[in-house]
This record gives structure tokens, C-alpha cells and sequence, in this order.
């Protein structure tokens, strides 16, 4: 009877056949005892109905394990149907693999062989017994490096191989040719998969690398029979050496220019060949040696081009070497011996020309240093004649304006009023005179600043009312206040001049002046429906003393306007232009730069508060002239407007005087040009000095800038000669009384 104890009751771990097998056996053991059982108690059969609720159970338990071996026999059938198409796959993968005419492996993301198709290892017959999968990467790439198949670069060992070939291994791609004995090439692709693993394809390009050889062969033949040709073809002798300084390529121009039979001439020869003919038979030129030469062609890499001259006989050569990209050099031979007779005949006729041309030269230089002279002789002489004109006519001037006219006879007021007017146009001719010699001698300075058009405009608009409607002319002068950089005194005698010109030559109609902005520029135009001026007079007209209705003269204009004004805009780098057409008018145009942001240089502010003014009547002036004519009219006209008049010739005396007599006059009238001793400036700071401010004029003829600029610091108003009467009296009215 089988042990029924503990240990053989169900056990969960057991397949269900044993639990099965295990059930029924408790079964038939439990009926026997109850068809055993005597007892009257009943025990029987409630051992009996145990049996029957346990079979019940069992039977329960063996239909569940049924269906439980049903479903593992479908499950090992579908694992066995999915195993089978695996495997199939697999061998399609690997049948694929091998019909691959390239040698193929894959490597795992672990860097172990997967699986590899026979072609992978055939030109490595010593490596095909271990490719087999579970193959780490290491072993294979140390293995192919120990290969006896494997041609290893010059001066490299097997470890070296191997490190290069992992450290390529680390590249996501990768393609390299690997050197095989007997001079076979295979050509290495190495991919990574998308999970990480490596596909090597090998690539025999042996034939490839060997038809690239043929037709690279072919290539330098063809080149150096093209080389050939060119050498024999140029007139220059080269001769090529390698690295090793032997003779690789040459022309027969060299053995005819070195007068070297050209049987010496053969491949591999070496360089002292050439070199001992070069030190026997020729000649170096200066600054270079055989020695010299020797030493550059020993010399290492890197070595310079190198250019010098030889003679060979009656021939001179010019040698040039360079060295090649593989160490060696070509050395050409070029014959300039007909460049250097050319050239020392040109020496000799550079010479000739040189004297011819150094005679010449000093020819133009001392009649430029008489033009120079001449032209610094006139400027002078204008200046100086300017000034010794304007003296006597400044006091012609004030003579007249002495004369009381309304007492004179109508004849004689009359005489007295075209002296006046003659003396006027004197007056224009020399200042214009004056300003032509300096913008000529380069002696014009000019001080452009930030200017207001409107206080130029404005001024020459009231200045030119009155002429233009004695003429039945219409003046119109546009209102402009843009600011722009010029000089003020330069740029009112510009528009002066042009303003002037339009209202004389018109006849009828208007004269316009205007301003047109252009961006950062300003345009000015003067627009007259004059006579106009034909397109071939245009040029002529800025000629000085040229007149195209009538010729120069004193009375209708000497010419000079334009001259001047085309001077002047020059000097001020103001482009001037100009619009005509014949029967219709003119437009003079001037262009000034804008001074943005930029508002009107301030006058100098007054020295101190000054009362207002109380006329000529009762004053005291003190009058420093040296002239003694000019010092006369002054005082004539002084007293005439009811001035007090004290005169001195010079500075010095003019100051003794004040000292000696304890009185300051109410005003100073000072010439700038007072003798040898100080000029008038300085002694008008010397009276402030010892007296404290006093109002002071000073009357020059000197129209530079320089002295403007230094009477408005000094707070000083300047009256050009020849003096404008009026203008003075004005000015002398308008200070205030003395305190």
C-alpha cells in the first residue's frame, strides 16, 4: 500500500499529472477502509460520504488541471510555430547575408559578434576559425592586427594599428582602406544600427585601386611628355632635382646657355655635375658665391626662392631657384644679355635726358621764381597802392562831406555831388582791386561759423529797394533763417555782388533771391529776367574785367563782381553755378553746407551797461592820424557835427598829451597804421589800461580778418578807409554821455 503521510499529500509545485495521480491514490485508499469499517455507529458511512465529497473534489480538481494542460499544450504549440518562423528568419537573414558579395558582420550594442556571412573573413584565412558569434570586438580588431595577411604602413606595429582601428571604431560612420599582402586592398564601412550595434561591410577595391594606379600612370606620363615638350619649347634653361638632389628632368636650352655637352645630362645625376661647371666657367654677380649657392641647395625645407646673376662668356644669365612642394628644386637660366645692353644704352640716353630735363627744370624754377616775385611784387604793390590811394581819398572824401551843400550855388552843389559819386566808385574799383590780389595770392583767410541767412538777406534786401524801383524792377528776397557754416563778411560780398549784377543788367521784370533746402544743404539762387547769357560766354564772364554789353569802366563797372565772387566761393568751398538762357534770364546758384543743431555765433557782449544816446552836439573826441591831410578833413568834418576835436600824429604823443592836460575826451578815432612806434590797437589798450574803458574807433585800410576778429574782441568798432561819413556820425551819435 503506498505511503499516505504527510509528505505525500498534494504538493502545489507538482504538474499536474503527479497531483492527479496522487488524487486518485488517495481515492481508493479511503474507499477500502470504508468498505473495511464495522462499527455500528454510523462510522462507515460518514466515512463513506467523506470519500464521496472528496471524490467529488478531485474530479473538480482534474477537470481544472485538464483545462489548464489544454492551454499550456496550445501555448507550447504557438511558442513552438513562433520558434520555427524564428528560426526560419534567422536562416533567411543568414542565407540574405551570404548572397551579400561584400564580407558582412553585425556586432551587438555590447560590441559581440551577432553573426558574420563566410565572406567576411575569405582574405583573411588565418582569422576565419574564430569568427564565430560571442566574439567580442576587442579580440577581433587585435586579431586582424596580428594577421600575417595584413600589410602594416611603414614603421608601424600591430599595437598601433589597433589603437587607430578602435579609436575609428568610435565614429558613428566610418570608411578607410586597409593595405593587404600581395598587394590587395580592402576597403572597411563601419555603420551603427538604431539600437546601437555596428554593421562592418568589407569591400575588395583591389581592382579599383589598381585601374586608379594605371590611369594615374598614364596621367604623369602624358604630364611629362607635356613637360617635356614645354621645356624644349621656352627659351629659358631649367633643370629639375629631386630631394635627394639628383637630376630628374632638364632642357637642351640649359646646355646650350651653360655650353654643357647634353650627353652629361642624364637621369640621377647629381648636383656637384652642374655645380663644378658652374664655378670653373662662370661668373657670379654681385652678392652671390658658389659657396653660397652650394649652401642653399644643402639647405633643409623651407628654404627661400633665390634670384641672382651669372656671366657665361659674352652671355649674361639671370638664375632663379625655388624649391618644390617634395623637397627638391628647379634652378632656370634666363640670357638678359640683350635687356642689359638694352639697358645700359637706355642708362646712357636716361642721362642725356636727365641733364636736358635738370636744365629745363632749372629754366621753369627760376621763371616760376620770377612769376613768384613778379606775382608777390603786384600783390604788394596793390596792397601798398590800395593803401596810399585810400589815405588821400578817405580824405578827399571827408573834404567833401565837410562842404555845407545846402549852401552852395545849385552849379557848384551839383559839382560837389558827382565828386562824391566819383570818389564812390574809386572807392569799390581799389577795394574790389584789393580783394582780387589776395584771393589770387592765396593770402584770403577766411573764418566760416554757424550764420543766420536772414541777417544777410535782410540788410541786402534794404539795400537794394531803393536801386531796383528807381529801375522799375520788382526785388524779391525770400525770408530764410536756416543756419549754415560760411564766413559772413565773404558771403554778404558774394550775394552782394550777385544781387548787384542782376538789378543792373535787368532791364525789366523782378529780380528773386531765395533758398532752397537739398538735405544737409542749402542752395541760394539769384533769379533775374535779364538779357541772359549765352552758353559759350558762360566761362568768360568770371574773367576779370570783362564785360559782355559794354567794356569796362569806372562809371558802369570795371568787371571785377564775378571774378571775385568766384574767387571767394572757392575759397569758402562753396560750388557756385549758373543757369542762362538768352531772352529769358539768369539764376546764379550758391551752395552751403547746413549747420545742424547749431544756432548763430553770439555777438561779443557790451563791456558794461551803457546809457543811452545823446547825439554829436558838445562831444570831446580825441583824433590819433598821422596823416596830416587826412587828420584835417577828419576835424573839418568832427566840427562841423558840433565835436570838440583834440589830434595827435602818433600814439606817444596822443598819450603825453592826455596826461598833460588832465582831460579824457568822449571818444577815440584812432588810424591802425600810426609810424614806427605802437599801432592803434595798442595804444587804444593802453589808454584802458591807465583810464578805464572808453568808447574808441579805429580807422584802417587793412581789410584782413584777422584785424576784424581782433577789434570785435577788443570791443572796438573798426571804419574802413575811405570813411563813410555817414556811417561815423551814426556811430557817434548813437554813444551814450559821457558820465
Amino acid at each position: 500500500m503506498p505511503d499516505l503521510n504527510a509528505r505525500n499529500l498534494l504538493n502545489p509545485a507538482d504538474p499536474p499529472e503527479r497531483q492527479r495521480e496522487k488524487l486518485l491514490v488517495i481515492a481508493e485508499a479511503l474507499m477500502r477502509r470504508v468498505e473495511q469499517a464495522t462499527d455500528d455507529g454510523g462510522a462507515a458511512y460518514a466515512q463513506f460520504q467523506r470519500a464521496a465529497m472528496l471524490e467529488d473534489q478531485v474530479s473538480a480538481r482534474t477537470r481544472d488541471l485538464e483545462r489548464a494542460l489544454d492551454l499550456l499544450n496550445q501555448s507550447n504549440a504557438r511558442l513552438g510555430e513562433a520558434n520555427r518562423e524564428t528560426e526560419a528568419a534567422r536562416q533567411n537573414l543568414a542565407d540574405a547575408i551570404e548572397t551579400v558579395q561584400e564580407g558582412f558582420a553585425l556586432f551587438g550594442p555590447d560590441d559581440v559578434l551577432v553573426m558574420c556571412n563566410s565572406r567576411f573573413g575569405m582574405h583573411m584565412l588565418d582569422l576565419r576559425d574564430h569568427l564565430k558569434p560571442g566574439l567580442p570586438f576587442d579580440e577581433y580588431v587585435e586579431r586582424v592586427s596580428r594577421s600575417r595577411y595584413l600589410a602594416l604602413p611603414e614603421g608601424e606595429t600591430p599595437q598601433d594599428w589597433a589603437v587607430k582601428r578602435r579609436r575609428r571604431h568610435q565614429d558613428r560612420h566610418v570608411i578607410f582602406n586597409v593595405r593587404l599582402i600581395w598587394d590587395r586592398w580592402l576597403q572597411i564601412s563601419e555603420h551603427r544600427t538604431g539600437n546601437g550595434g555596428t554593421v562592418i561591410i568589407q569591400t575588395d577595391v583591389t581592382d579599383i585601386i589598381r585601374l586608379e594606379r594605371e590611369a594615374r600612370g598614364r596621367m604623369l606620363d602624358d604630364q611629362a611628355r607635356i613637360i617635356r615638350a614645354t621645356l624644349d619649347h621656352i627659351s629659358q634653361g631649367v633643370c629639375i632635382f629631386d630631394a635627394e638632389r639628383r637630376l630628374v628632368g632638364w632642357n637642351q636650352r640649359l646646355g646650350a646657355l651653360l655650353a654643357i655637352p647634353m650627353q652629361r645630362f642624364r637621369m640621377g645625376v647629381g648636383f656637384g655635375t652642374l655645380m663644378e661647371r658652374l664655378e670653373h666657367e662662370v661668373r657670379f654677380g654681385e652678392g652671390m658665391t658658389a659657396q653660397r649657392f652650394a649652401d642653399w641647395v644643402m639647405g633643409g625645407p623651407g628654404r627661400p626662392a633665390l634670384s641672382f646673376e651669372l656671366q657665361h662668356g659674352t652671355l649674361i644669365l639671370q638664375a632663379h631657384a625655388q624649391e618644390m612642394p617634395d623637397g627638391g628644386f628647379v634652378v632656370s637660366f634666363t640670357d638678359i644679355t640683350a635687356e642689359r645692353a638694352a639697358r645700359a644704352a637706355l642708362s646712357a640716353v636716361n642721362e642725356t635726358l636727365e641733364a636736358r630735363v635738370m636744365e629745363r627744370t632749372l629754366e621753369l624754377a627760376d621763371a616760376l621764381a620770377d612769376a613768384e616775385r613778379a606775382n608777390a611784387s603786384r600783390a604788394r604793390f596793390v596792397a601798398a597802392a590800395s593803401h596810399d590811394l585810400l589815405q588821400p581819398l578817405s580824405a578827399a572824401k571827408l573834404f567833401i562831406g565837410s562842404i555845407e551843400a545846402e549852401a552852395l550855388e545849385p552849379f557848384a552843389h551839383e559839382a560837389v555831388t558827382k565828386a562824391q559819386n566819383a570818389l564812390d566808385s574809386v572807392e569799390g574799383i581799389l577795394a574790389a582791386l584789393l580783394d582780387i590780389s589776395k584771393l589770387e595770392s592765396g593770402r584770403l583767410a577766411v573764418s566760416p561759423v554757424p550764420v543766420r541767412l536772414d541777417r544777410i538777406l535782410n540788410p541786402l534786401r534794404e539795400e537794394f529797394a531803393a536801386l531796383a524801383a528807381a529801375k522799375g524792377l520788382r526785388l524779391t528776397v525770400m525770408p530764410c533763417s536756416a543756419v549754415v557754416f560760411s564766413d559772413p563778411a565773404y558771403l554778404r560780398r558774394i550775394l552782394q555782388n550777385l544781387i548787384g549784377n542782376a538789378v543792373r543788367y535787368t532791364a525789366q521784370g523782378r529780380v528773386l533771391v531765395g533758398a532752397r533746402r537739398h538735405g544737409g544743404m542749402i542752395r541760394l539762387e539769384v533769379r533775374d529776367t535779364g538779357p541772359g547769357i549765352a552758353e559759350e560766354d558762360q566761362d568768360a564772364i568770371f574773367r576779370e574785367f570783362h564785360r559782355l554789353d559794354a567794356p569796362a569802366s569806372a562809371s558802369e563797372g570795371m568787371g571785377l563782381g564775378l571774378a571775385i565772387v568766384e574767387r571767394a566761393c572757392a575759397a569758402l568751398g562753396h560750388p557756385l553755378g549758373l543757369q542762362s538762357e538768352v531772352g529769358r534770364g539768369s539764376c546764379f546758384m550758391l551752395q552751403l553746407n547746413r549747420a545742424e543743431g547749431l544756432t548763430e555765433a553770439a555777438a561779443p557782449a557790451p563791456r558794461r551797461d551803457l546809457p543811452e544816446p545823446q547825439g554829436t552836439q558838445d562831444r570831446i573826441a580825441f583824433l590819433v592820424e598821422n596823416e596830416p591831410d587826412l587828420r584835417r578833413a577828419m576835424t573839418l568834418l568832427l566840427e562841423k557835427w558840433g565835436v570838440s576835436v583834440l589830434d595827435a600824429a602818433n600814439g606817444e604823443e596822443a598819450a603825453a598829451l592826455i596826461e598833460e592836460i588832465g582831460i579824457l575826451p568822449d571818444v577815440f578815432l584812432v588810424d591802425q597804421q600810426l609810424g614806427e612806434g605802437m599801432s592803434g590797437l595798442e595804444f587804444i589798450a593802453l589808454i584802458r589800461a591807465r583810464h578805464g574803458f572808453l568808447p574808441a574807433c579805429l580807422i584802417t585800410a587793412q581789410r584782413t580778418p584777422q584785424l576784424a576778429a581782433a577789434c570785435v574782441e577788443a570791443g572796438v568798432k573798426q571804419f574802413l578807409k575811405p570813411i563813410d561819413a555817414r556811417a561815423l556820425e551814426a556811430w557817434l551819435a548813437a554813444l551814450p554821455a559821457a558820465a
